[in-house]
């Protein structure tokens, strides 16, 4: 009989928050100044005295409570110092709103033959979007993640292999960029929640999409936020025990940066990291604002340094390499620092990439400033060489972000004209950007709605315009094209996924730039690209620029094409053969028709 009992006991299971089993739920909570806690819910009238938590060590409670399972709302009742506190979960994986209750949550879940591929790094092309502004079908809700789904076949014929999601965990209300977590380890009810989320990972793996995700770990809230003095103790009107009480709390999101030095809550972001990668199985983490973890002010004064936030984010990206080496880390820090991305053994942090800040400024002025003769070649030149420990592919490059079209900022193609964004010089401009975009070294990405000229700028509120697609086919069909010429489809310009460029023609006359990229050795034909640009608004009729070898050079793209666009002039720009006669310091050089604000690609046949 003791056998029988021991066998059907109740078994208290590892791990924080909600862990619920075949016999019931284990409930764990990290509450150090609590003298007293237990488990409350519609379950037991929120009564106290029913479930209690036992003391384990250093702060942690737990308990076991048979017949309570996946669907049961909960909260952790706590006895402090300051009196009693009923608080959701840290580790919420559901709640039933951001001012709700917590949800044990329901693990089950039909991968089916889900056996994705990470492409490599060289591979990936980054399209970020918003999940409730997307595709939102009601303008009176928030899109959904299954609203997502719905145009995973538009992405994938576009040629996009990784969607870049921004921040999802639950936040207060039902818009927002997502940059204010209320409960980080919950996806946001308004989308959908944790089971939808599941099946949006899914059906992009399925789509052969990679997927990234946005977390905030450089600040919580700061609204709806029960971990703010969680447990009653807090100094200085601070934040509690899983906050800063002090100078170093100070964020531009309020005084609510994490205590990145003290165990229990660099344990608690390190178990959020991993549970994206693990247990919903995304395939990278954007990691937003990091200047702000590795320093109080975001900057690189080393008197405002946070080395345990540092040491947090390499921790981390060491967890990530040693268990899942294949998935991405990217980096927001936009400060230029290669130690953002270099190895931890070499004293780095340990990202894969970073967004680049010395690529999309340059850029965005070059293509945005009024005049032509504001547009500095040598900065685009500066701009499309550089990167980060000699790897071309530790950078993200980009001219629009949820960040640079909005926060007094605008599209491109708005900043370029506003309120005329569709009109003939937004248009070239915008393409002419593209095109740096996708054939730069870098992982390229784009904002959704840019390759549909969407205008205007960025707002929770605002629904992407899917007329806009309708109306400007062409230039999707632009971005197609680039993105295949990107990806190699063709075989014939393998160069564009090498690491190598040289910027051999710069003239700041005629405000053109014509750039060489290859990967293999010295190139040769299917993987030397020749890349041309005109920052001007003149046409050439025959543009001479050198070329590394002779024979056949095939213009694999021109942006000036009509089929892109009916406003574009469809300038001729036709195959040549090289000439020999050094010329930009290479052994030969060919004549090109050149439209105003356009791009050329050129490649010579492989095995020619």
């Amino acid at each position: 009989m003791p056998q029988a009992d021991t066998l059907t006991a109740p078994t208290l299971q590892a791990g924080m928050g909600a862990v619920p089993h075949s016999q019931g739920t284990t409930f764990r909570v990290w509450a150090p100044n609590a003298t007293a806690a237990a488990v409350v819910g519609p379950f037991n009238d929120w009564n106290p005295a029913a479930h209690p938590l036992t003391h384990e060590a250093d702060g942690y409670w737990a308990a076991d409570i048979a017949d309570l399972g996946a669907g049961t709302e909960y909260k952790f009742w706590l006895q402090t110092p300051t009196g009693e506190l009923t608080k959701n979960d840290p580790y919420a994986r559901q709640v039933t709103h951001s001012a709700g209750s917590s949800v044990v949550p329901d693990y089950s879940f039909d991968w089916e033959d889900d056996h994705f591929q990470m492409p490599a790094w060289n591979e990936l092309v980054v399209y970020e979007l918003h999940v409730g502004t997307f595709n939102a079908p009601d303008p009176s809700r928030p899109g959904t993640f299954l609203n997502v789904v719905e145009k995973l076949g538009y992405l994938r014929d576009l040629g996009i292999n990784a969607i870049e999601i921004m921040p999802a965990t639950e936040f207060p209300g039902g818009r927002s960029w997502g940059y204010n977590p209320a409960h980080p380890f919950a996806l946001e009810t308004d989308y959908g929640g944790p089971q939808a989320f599941k099946e949006l990972v899914k059906q992009a793996h399925r789509h052969g999409i990679a997927v990234i995700l946005d977390v905030v770990y450089n600040h919580f809230g700061p609204g709806d936020l029960d971990l703010w003095q969680f447990d009653g103790w807090q100094e200085n009107d601070g934040g509690g025990v899983y906050f800063y009480n002090d100078w170093r709390a100070e964020t531009p999101w309020g005084h609510n940066r994490p205590d990145y030095g003290r165990d229990a809550v660099r344990r608690y972001i390190r178990d959020n990291a991993l549970m994206w990668l693990e247990e919903y199985r995304v395939d990278g983490l954007r990691a937003d604002a990091i200047a702000h973890i590795r320093n109080v002010d975001g900057t690189n004064d080393p008197a405002r340094d946070l080395p345990e936030g540092w040491s947090l984010m390499k921790w981390i990206n060491e967890e990530i390499r040693e268990r899942m080496p294949w998935k991405i880390t990217i980096a927001e820090d936009l400060l230029g620092n290669e130690f953002i991305t270099r190895a931890p053994e070499d004293g780095g942090q340990g990202f894969a990439a970073q967004w680049d800040a010395r690529f999309v400024y340059p850029i965005r002025h070059a293509l945005t400033a009024p005049h032509d003769a504001d547009r500095s070649m040598a900065a685009v030149a500066e701009a499309l060489a550089t990167r980060y420990n000699n790897d071309s592919f530790q950078r993200v490059i980009y001219t629009e972000s949820h960040d640079e079209v909005a926060n007094g900022k605008s599209r491109v193609p708005e900043e370029i004209m506003p309120g005329d964004a569709h009109t003939w010089f937004p248009k070239k401009r915008a393409t002419l950007g593209a095109a740096l975009v996708f054939t730069a070294p870098g992982v390229p990405m784009i904002f959704q709605g840019q390759e549909f000229l969407e205008d205007g700028h960025f707002s929770d509120d605002q629904a992407l315009d899917w007329a806009h697609a309708e109306n400007h086919p062409g230039l999707i069909h632009l971005y197609r094209d680039l993105i295949r010429l990107r990806r190699n489809f063709e075989g014939s310009t393998r160069g564009l996924q090498g690491q190598h460029i040289d910027v051999f023609h710069v003239n700041e006359d005629e405000k053109t730039i014509a750039f060489r990229r290859w990967a293999d050795g010295d190139g040769g034909p299917g993987d030397t690209t020749i890349v041309l640009c005109n920052f001007a608004d003149r046409a050439h009729e025959a543009y001479t620029i050198g070329l590394p070898c002779q024979g056949h050079w095939r213009v694999r793209f021109n942006s000036d094409w009509a089929g892109y666009d009916e406003e574009f002039g469809n300038f001729e720009s036709v195959d040549t053969h090289s000439e020999e006669g050094e010329y930009d310091g290479y052994p030969c050089h060919a004549s090109f028709g050149l439209a105003p604000y356009s791009v050329l690609i050129i490649s010579q046949e492989p095995g020619a």
